[in-house]
């Protein structure tokens, strides 16, 4: 299994807040993994605690890299 997790926080949080939202987005997404099938093509939405989307996570198939088909 390849897991992939993008967040992009430049725009969504204010100056020096970037560490703390990423502490809890990685804190919340890691607790609700289990909730997932972790197969490759599962794809989600990542939030920021303004309930704004920063990325995503997914996972990928190992023999590729990529999403699969």
């Amino acid at each position: 299994m390849k897991f992939l997790l993008e967040v992009d926080l430049a725009d969504a949080t204010p100056e020096g807040e970037a560490v703390r939202e990423l502490e809890r987005i990685l804190r919340y997404w890691g607790g609700n993994l289990r909730h997932y099938a972790l197969e490759p093509g599962e794809v989600s939405a990542v939030y920021d605690s303004a309930y704004r989307e920063v990325g995503r996570w997914r996972v990928l198939d190992p023999a590729t890299g990529s999403a699969p088909k």
